[in-house]
């Protein structure tokens, strides 16, 4: 895993679907992307959303808005998530590729 090639690790960056969107595109997981609404389901955020700010694939870490530490000189730094910890709400569908392949994704769940 820790060897792979930044295009293999990032499809190893995947959070599950909510209930919803796993009823509507037959499918447990999506690779994470930044514009997706998230909610934390593990550690200290716990049960806090925001929208994905950034992903970081050498770290394997996602980015969420409004989720912030304080550091110890008074300034706020973003917290690094692991993908695993993260459920998606709603998916970022402004790309014509991804959703082309989400589509695929339905039909081949749908046979």
């Amino acid at each position: 895993m820790y060897t792979a090639p930044l295009h293999i690790r990032r499809r190893m960056i995947s959070a599950h679907l909510s209930k919803e969107l796993r009823a509507k595109y037959k499918t447990r997981s999506m690779t994470l992307r930044k514009g997706d609404e998230v909610e934390v389901m593990r550690g200290k955020f716990k049960k806090r959303t925001g929208k994905v700010a950034r992903i970081n694939t050498k770290k394997y870490k996602a980015y969420v808005d409004g989720i912030m530490i304080k550091k110890t000189d008074g300034t706020e730094r973003q917290v690094p998530l692991h993908p695993s910890k993260l459920k998606i709400l709603n998916l970022e569908l402004s790309d014509k590729k991804r959703l082309k392949a989400l589509e695929e994704k339905t039909a081949k769940g749908a046979k």
